[in-house]
């Protein structure tokens, strides 16, 4: 076993040679995409991108209230509302907006019925908020 010495020339020049290839070939392609929407070929913003906002407790109330809402609208029962990840308070909020859209699609449609219930959801998990929300408790 061998150790220093000196190093052959041809490998050397090789290993430097193949060392430029690689980095020229990694700035070219990341220079090349820059700034270019992949989808269009479009120019993009140059401004870094946002963090994404937190969820408000209120928003995810609408959003999980109507979600629900949607699926048990068309049965005759509502299901556990811990099996659908509910509290008792939006479990409350759900049963209502759910029997104002089932008359609603009786009266107006799916449609209706549809906008009915982001409306009534958004209104129910607003002034649930206002009074304090949930509870600490189990039940909240």
């Amino acid at each position: 076993m061998r150790t220093g010495g000196v190093p052959r020339p041809g490998l050397t020049a090789y290993g430097v040679w193949l060392g430029l290839a690689l980095l020229t070939s990694a700035v070219a392609t990341g220079c090349g995409a820059a700034g270019r929407d992949d989808a269009t070929g479009a120019a993009r913003s140059a401004s870094p991108s946002t963090s994404p906002r937190a969820t408000s407790d209120e928003e995810l109330c609408t959003r999980v209230v109507a979600y629900w809402s949607r699926k048990v609208l068309d049965t005759h029962t509502y299901g556990d509302y811990q099996s659908m990840g509910l509290s008792n308070g939006q479990y409350e909020i759900l049963r209502t907006v759910v029997d104002a859209a089932r008359a609603e699609k009786r009266l107006q449609g799916a449609e209706a019925a549809g906008d009915l219930i982001d409306r009534r959801a958004r209104e129910g998990c607003a002034a649930w908020y206002r009074t304090g929300g949930p509870s600490k408790g189990p039940w909240g």
